[in-house]
């Protein structure tokens, strides 16, 4: 199952750890944002102990969205070491995704 990011737990996740994390910033109330939960799921299934694969829920961590200028959603970040490498706005297939975060190993 993918994780869930919170404004309290994101420095600790995925700020102060080495390594990859894809963080999906998605709103229950988002169409795309549902069409693209499946893909994030299975995503956390396969890359399980590798990467970090989660979701953030715009609407109740807002300083996270914040400090990303997140604006639209879904957005789909990909950070490495806890710097943004690559970004992604709005829905996208499953093998797209697994090419960014295979690019950012």
């Amino acid at each position: 199952m993918a994780f869930q990011f919170t404004d309290a737990n994101f420095k600790e996740e995925v700020l102060d750890k080495e390594g990859v994390a894809v963080v999906d910033f998605w709103a229950e109330w988002c169409g795309p944002c549902r069409a693209i939960a499946p893909v994030i799921e299975e995503l956390a299934k396969e890359y399980d102990g590798k990467v970090k694969v989660g979701k953030l829920d715009v609407d109740h961590n807002p300083d996270v969205s914040y400090k990303y200028n997140i604006r639209s959603i879904p957005t789909i970040l990909v950070l490495k070491n806890g710097e943004v490498v690559d970004r992604h706005v709005g829905t996208t297939s499953k093998k797209a995704l697994a090419d960014k975060i295979e690019a950012a190993l």
